[in-house]
């Protein structure tokens, strides 16, 4: 289905397996995802095209590993960059470098270390990209006006006046989401910081100021806040070069009880206020916005047979670069669920773990993303998101793996290990569930084998010896040491599509 724009659509009545609601990361994630499992997915957005600001610009580790899975991290890792080291500056005068983030060494269980920088407008056209390889596309220009459910699917009214009949719809359309609003679904949360907030992609004359450095400029009568948070900080203001452009991206706070002007003229006055450059240092404004820091969690994250994601279902403060990160996750735990369900007929009860599953996560990231915010915290391991899982889980289920209970368990993220001449990464990469069987001989039960790839191993000192069902989103679903324990989970699980009965 090739659709460009609503006008495309005009009065048609189209259908589709799964609608999905605007075209930022979330939607072009679980799209991309939607289509690798020969589900169909139709894109809507209002907007003409793209978002084209940096927003959302650190990719956790966490989201790099997604991206290997989706085939789009070649694009990524070519056009992004790392973090680069914070610089404080006062009067005009460099006052010390500082990290601002904790940077591990890659490891065998975690081939991305650091978080990455890329302009959300990129990896939005990445993921663009990609979705259209895959055989999808996004109809822009089409605002969805209205929702009706039955217990069938669902009808979205178009403003054009088509309509998309679905079986599934997903809001990712936004913190201001129409269609969570349409279904009546509250947000619960707070304001991070009373003060408006300027974000800015700029162009700055050559030689005002260096690309090696992450500017941060504190004002006058407070102290440099070496966490990179903004509290205590006044109209403070940040300088970040965005890798594989030549733009920077400013932000600045404003304390003066007016409104940020977004005009190019107002953001040349907002940097020269705040740091030492010349308002006519500043070249080019490329795209501008302003926002409140809120913190809120959608009450639930689904109604019917619509669910929320993304910032529909959660908005952070930018502090510590959790909310893309937390929105792809949410992608990637809903496309798995929904392609078993619409592709190869598992328990429409597994999608409530959707819910489940997600919500709790975004409770916590919202949380670190706050305390980032007001200097409590730093942007250490938690950022990073590898350690986020669901051992508490209706779908988790550890029993003894053999001769120790140690990492990983069930509801973990599954880590990376050598496999032969190659990475479990390798083997798990795809839209398949892997039963990896790590130094045991024991009987495997006989699995669909389109839906479940089979690997042995020697022994790893990553994994005790056992066996170990990976989902499709790289979290172990079971472990255990037989078969039989094996059949019991997948039928209590809603996971029996998984066995095979030929």
């Amino acid at each position: 289905m090739a659709l460009n724009s609503v006008k495309e659509i005009g009065a048609n009545h189209l259908s589709t397996d799964v609608l999905v609601v605007g075209a930022g990361p979330t939607g072009l994630t679980l799209a991309c995802d939607l289509e690798r499992r020969g589900v169909r997915a139709l894109v809507v957005e209002r907007a003409a095209g793209l978002f084209p600001g940096s927003r959302g610009k650190g990719i956790q580790p966490r989201t790099l590993e997604i991206f290997d899975d989706l085939g789009v991290i070649g694009a990524v890792l070519e056009s992004g960059g790392p973090a680069p080291v914070g610089m404080v500056w006062r009067g005009g005068v460099r006052q010390g470098e500082y990290r601002m983030f904790d940077e591990p060494e890659p490891s065998d269980s975690a081939p991305f270390a650091g978080p990455l920088l890329l302009p959300q407008w990129r990896t939005q056209e990445i993921l663009y990209a990609r979705l259209t390889e895959l055989g999808g596309s996004v109809a822009f220009d089409a605002e969805v006006t209205g929702l009706d459910q039955d217990a069938d699917g669902v009808t979205a009214r178009l403003a054009g006046g088509g309509t998309v009949r679905a079986a599934y719809a997903v809001a990712a359309d936004g913190g201001r989401s129409a269609v969570r609003r349409a279904l009546g679904i509250g947000m619960t949360g707070e304001t991070v910081d009373p003060q408006p907030m300027l974000v800015a992609d700029i162009r700055i004359a050559e030689g005002a100021l260096d690309r090696d450095n992450w500017h941060v400029f504190p004002p006058d009568d407070a102290e440099a806040d070496v966490t990179g948070g903004a509290a205590g900080a006044g109209g403070f203001a940040a300088i970040c070069p965005l890798p594989g452009t030549p733009d920077f991206q400013v932000v600045a706070r404003f304390t003066d009880g007016g409104e940020p002007d977004l005009s190019p003229d107002g953001v040349r006055k907002a940097v020269a206020a705040r740091t030492h450059l010349p308002a006519d240092a500043v070249t080019e404004v490329r795209w501008a916005s302003d926002f409140r820091p809120r913190a809120a969690l959608a009450d639930a994250f689904r109604a019917g047979r619509v669910f929320l994601a993304g910032d529909a279902a959660h908005v952070h403060s930018p502090a510590g670069g959790q909310g893309l990160n937390t929105s792809v996750q949410d992608a990637y735990n809903l496309g798995w669920k929904l392609g078993a369900a619409l592709r190869h007929g598992a328990d429409p009860a597994l999608l409530d773990t959707y819910e489940e599953e997600r919500r709790p996560n975004a409770a916590r990231m919202l949380e670190l993303s706050t305390r980032i915010h007001q200097g409590a915290a730093r942007r250490g391991a938690a950022t990073r998101q590898l350690g986020l899982g669901y051992r508490d889980s209706s779908l988790s289920l550890h029993t003894s793996t053999g001769a120790s209970d140690i990492t990983p368990r069930a509801g973990d993220r599954a880590p990376d290990a050598p496999l032969g001449a190659g990475r479990l990464f390798d083997a798990f990469r795809g839209p398949h569930f892997t039963l990896l069987a790590v130094a045991t001989d024991t009987e495997l039960p006989l699995l669909n084998a389109d839906l479940t790839h089979v690997h042995r191993m020697d022994q790893c000192a990553l994994y005790a010896p056992g066996l170990y069902l990976i989902r499709p989103d790289g979290y172990i679903a079971w472990t255990g040491r037989d078969e039989e324990g094996l059949r019991k989970y997948l039928t209590s699980t809603k996971l029996e599509v998984l066995r095979s009965y030929t």
